[in-house]
């Protein structure tokens, strides 16, 4: 239940929530338990996970059938590179969107309107009968990965800075399987579908299956998913639990489209999640010509490198939290480094592992890892960079994804209707070479409170004043950035085992304790949360 259902307690009489998980100060989850769909952290978790699942699985479905559908509709090398490219094309400005949206609206409302407005498109790919209707139809099938956006706001608001890290890449992992198991899923579906109808009827019927688990996951997200530990933000900003301003859409946008960090990690995030994004499209229809299997078993293999997200993503955040321990950011910077990496030498490995079909799974499996472990890495760095603005941030970065494959497939993938088209191996030879080089800009991220990689930080500076620059001064005397002082208590840990020197500035102090002033204290609020447990 939400902050609608909440128990006003007697005026002056600060109550605390109950919940089924232990919690911090904003309420949110310090521990994770996966088996657990309590009411509201792991059931949110769940939704959010499941959701953006089902929109990779939707989005990579026609990859899987590629070899049927280039027969049916007559489609060549490029017009099927193109369609590709428009895949994750769509996503683009859908993420920069849906980040803004979620700041005001919330993560809930956001999957739901997601899910219900693109399910149509996933339909619609089983009427087209040339290469621009199916591109069209993956253009807008596409746009639905946007889920990635609500998956880690939910998940980042539900979670502490602790284990966030861990919490994101286990949702996003867990979701970038989709990816993975549509190349085993749908052409099994669609052989079992064939022994019914004729063969270019059965790959469009096998649509109409994720199409229905679109509506079904939107509305069961609509009646049982909360937006945050407190409620939905409709009902906390009714009952006041969640201040609101005039104007302060346009301020949060600037907060996170103006921050240099976001821009870094959105271009480090186009050769982790982009080459994530890439693979997924071209590795079936490689596979299958290039070593000359059946569709089913080139897309039993090929699914091995989306399937991996079983647990390699969620060891990227996992890793990046433990670095964050001992060293702090210093040290989720140095881990997201080190194994993109990684992933950019396995993978200029493969494109020269053609010769043997064993040398390449090998390869391909290794790379996936790193690429993966890579994507959970951001998201452990990410949700410092801004608070007020973290829907922003998180929307920037995963556009950044998409936009990364897009010029990906382009440049290595896709050609032109003029020029020959690069082959597959060199493709993932120069993808290789660029993930290294690019990936090298990570060494110039730097916070005033923690340093950077390779420099010191300030020890005059506090959590505090990086937080509070994001809120005017009459913000501020509102009180519209307690929150935000809550989470910049918390990040501290991200100075990892070193002594906390960082004192204060005299506005971060006066801003404090104006919160104590009006009992807005860490862990109070003046509702019982009535749906606290499941």
């Amino acid at each position: 239940m939400g902050a609608a259902d909440a128990v006003v307690a007697e005026k002056g009489t600060p109550v605390m929530p109950q919940f089924d998980l232990p919690v911090d100060s904003e309420h949110k989850a310090k521990v994770i338990r996966i088996f657990s769909f309590g009411q509201p952290h792991m059931r949110s978790m769940h939704l959010a996970w499941f959701a953006f699942f089902m929109t990779f699985l939707a989005t990579f479905a026609p990859a899987s059938l590629i070899t049927v559908i280039r027969e049916n509709l007559v489609i060549d090398k490029w017009q099927n590179g193109s369609a590709g490219v428009a895949a994750v094309c769509g996503a683009i400005a859908f993420r920069l969107f849906m980040g803004a949206f979620l700041d005001n609206v919330g993560p809930r409302m956001g999957t739901a309107f997601t899910l219900l407005m693109l399910s149509p498109a996933v339909f619609c790919i089983a009427l087209v009968n040339d290469a621009a209707g199916y591109t069209a139809a993956r253009l807008f099938i596409g746009c639905s990965l946007c889920m990635f956006v609500c998956c880690q706001f939910w998940v980042g608001i539900m979670f502490n800075v602790r284990i966030v890290g861990f919490a994101n890449a286990i949702a996003a992992g867990w979701g970038n399987m989709g990816g993975g198991a549509c190349h085993f899923i749908m052409p099994l579906l669609y052989q079992a579908i064939k022994h019914a109808v004729p063969g270019f009827q059965a790959w469009r019927w096998s649509f109409f299956i994720p199409g229905g688990i679109y509506i079904v996951v939107g509305i069961v997200v609509l009646l049982f998913g909360q937006d945050a530990p407190d409620g939905d933000f409709r009902d906390l900003k009714r009952s006041g639990a969640m201040a609101t301003a005039k104007g302060n859409v346009w301020a949060t946008l600037k907060c996170g489209m103006l921050n240099y960090r976001t821009i870094v990690l959105a271009l480090t995030y186009g050769y982790s999640f982009g080459v994530e994004l890439t693979v997924d499209n071209i590795i079936v229809a490689y596979l299958y010509d290039q070593f000359q299997m059946n569709l089913t078993t080139a897309g039993g293999l090929g699914a091995l490198f989306g399937l991996m997200n079983l647990f390699s993503r969620a060891s990227g955040g996992l890793l990046s939290d433990l670095a964050a321990v001992r060293w702090g950011m210093r040290g989720r910077l140095w881990t997201l480094w080190s194994i993109q990496t990684l992933g950019g030498v396995f993978c200029l490995i493969m494109g020269y592992m053609d010769y043997s079909l064993g040398a390449t799974v090998a390869t391909m499996v290794i790379f996936s890892i790193f690429c993966q472990q890579a994507c959970g890495a951001h998201f452990g760095i990410a949700p410092f960079i801004s608070r007020r603005a973290y829907g922003v941030v998180s929307g920037m970065i995963g556009a950044g994804g998409n936009l990364g494959s897009v010029s990906t497939q382009l440049i290595f993938f896709a050609g032109s209707a003029g020029s020959p088209v690069m082959s597959p191996q060199q493709g993932l030879i120069w993808m290789g070479v660029m993930t290294i080089g690019l990936t090298m800009i990570l060494f110039t991220l730097w916070w005033p409170m923690w340093g950077s990689m390779l420099t010191p930080a300030k020890e005059e500076y506090a959590e505090e004043d990086y937080y509070l620059k994001e809120w005017s001064a009459e913000e501020v005397s509102q009180n519209l950035h307690t929150t935000a002082m809550k989470f910049a208590m918390e990040s501290r840990s991200q100075r990892g085992a070193k002594p906390m020197n960082g004192q204060m500035s005299a506005a971060a102090l006066n801003a404090t304790a104006g919160m104590a002033n009006q009992n807005v204290q860490p862990g109070v609020v003046e509702v019982v949360n009535a749906g606290g447990k499941a």
